[in-house]
Parts: structure tokens; sequence; C-alpha cells
């Protein structure tokens, strides 16, 4: 089901355009409030559900958390999240021969790899 095009609607497409990056709701309420004024975040449920249905959006599950989404249609990437800020930002390619971790006689049907530190924004912590 393809759902009608709103000004609420495009302002959350471009949140995630801009962001290139996977997005919690709550961020995206944030960055698309700055283009649609009195935007609520039962609104930003509403459409991200539809855009997952339309298969423009795909959930990123990390553990522990709320779900982020990010634009689907992308390559084969993993996640980093930052332990100070907590976004998570996107990682580009692949550990090579990661499958050979499994053990012997195993078949690796799919994988998840999340990485997790300081962003370059927040910068390392001070020595303690």
């Amino acid at each position: 089901m393809v759902t009608r095009n709103t000004r609420q609607k495009a302002a959350i497409r471009e949140a995630f355009e801009h962001a290139d990056r996977p997005l919690s709701t709550d961020e995206v309420l944030a960055i698309a409030q700055t283009a649609v004024d009195g935007l609520g975040i039962a609104t930003v449920y509403r459409n991200i559900k539809a855009l997952v249905d339309e298969q423009w959006l795909l959930a990123v599950e990390l553990p522990g958390e709320a779900p982020r989404y990010e634009i689907a249609g992308k390559a084969h990437h993993h996640h980093f999240r930052c332990d100070q800020c907590g976004r998570v930002f996107e990682l580009h390619g692949c550990v090579p021969a990661i499958e050979a971790l499994a053990a012997p006689g195993f078949s690796v049907r799919t994988h998840e790899l999340v990485l997790y530190g300081i962003c370059a924004q927040c910068g390392e912590p001070p020595p303690a």
C-alpha cells in the first residue's frame, strides 16, 4: 500500500537523506520539525511505518535498543554506535571472510556486526 505524499512525509524523507545515517524516531522528529511546524511524534511513527511498508526505509536493530531506521537498498554494511552521544553511523564494507569464523559444518546465512566506541564528533574521552 502506497500512502500519499504530504509535507510531513517529505520532511521525514529529507531528514533521512540529509543525515545519511540510521535515525531514531526522536532524531527524525527533531530534524523534520525544522521544516514542518507542529509535527508530532505520532505523525513521525505513522510515516516511518508507511516508508518501511513501501520498502523505502528499513529497521536497524541494535541489541537492547529501540529500532533506528535507514534508507533501504544500500550495499551490505555494518554499524557503529557512539557510547557518548548514542548516534549510529554506517560502516561501509565488510570484514573479508567473516563467514570463516563459523565452526566447521556450520552454514552462515547472514551476519550483523556493530562496533561500539566514541565517534569523531564526540572525540576521545580524557585520560583518567
